[in-house]
């Protein structure tokens, strides 16, 4: 079942049960959606590659309004965004915990032969592609620099 599909069905649950923060969240994701596929290029359909991306952008997006509604002292439009993004995470693959990606980058590292800061963007285009979906690029960016400060 595609997401958009699984979108759909989830959108008429939550007709039918009231419930406004997932209307509200999946009808964003909904409208990325369609977006997406009428974008130039995209020949109607978009990979379960784009979609992860897409739900990855509304999330990222999500947390950055989050972040700013704290720091204004805003915990009405704070709290809408915890509930948007908690919807959008449902079609999400689960997130690594920082442990599992540092394992893992630290394997990458070893085999980009990486030794110092400046090696960063090698280890960083071999993380992100291994880790897409998994990890938020912040937390993997973060990780990255320590792991090779510490080289």
């Amino acid at each position: 079942m595609s997401l958009e599909q699984k979108i759909m069905t989830e959108l008429k649950t939550a007709m039918l049960a009231k419930d406004e923060a997932g209307l509200r969240s999946l009808r964003a994701i909904k409208a990325a959606i369609i977006v997406a596929k009428t974008a130039e290029g995209a020949k109607g359909e978009i990979s379960e590659d784009d979609e992860l991306k897409l739900l990855q952008k509304l999330v990222k997006s999500r947390k950055d309004s989050l972040e700013i509604f704290q720091q204004q002292n805003r915990p009405e439009l704070a709290k809408k965004e915890e509930e948007e993004i908690a919807v959008i995470e449902k079609f999400l693959p689960k997130q690594m915990s920082a442990d599992e990606v540092k394992a893992v980058l630290s394997k990458i590292i070893t085999e980009v032969g990486a030794s110092s800061p400046a090696d960063m963007g090698k280890v960083m285009g071999a993380a992100t592609k291994q880790l897409a979906g998994k990890a938020d690029g912040k937390t993997i960016s973060s990780l990255v620099k320590e792991l090779l400060s510490k080289s």
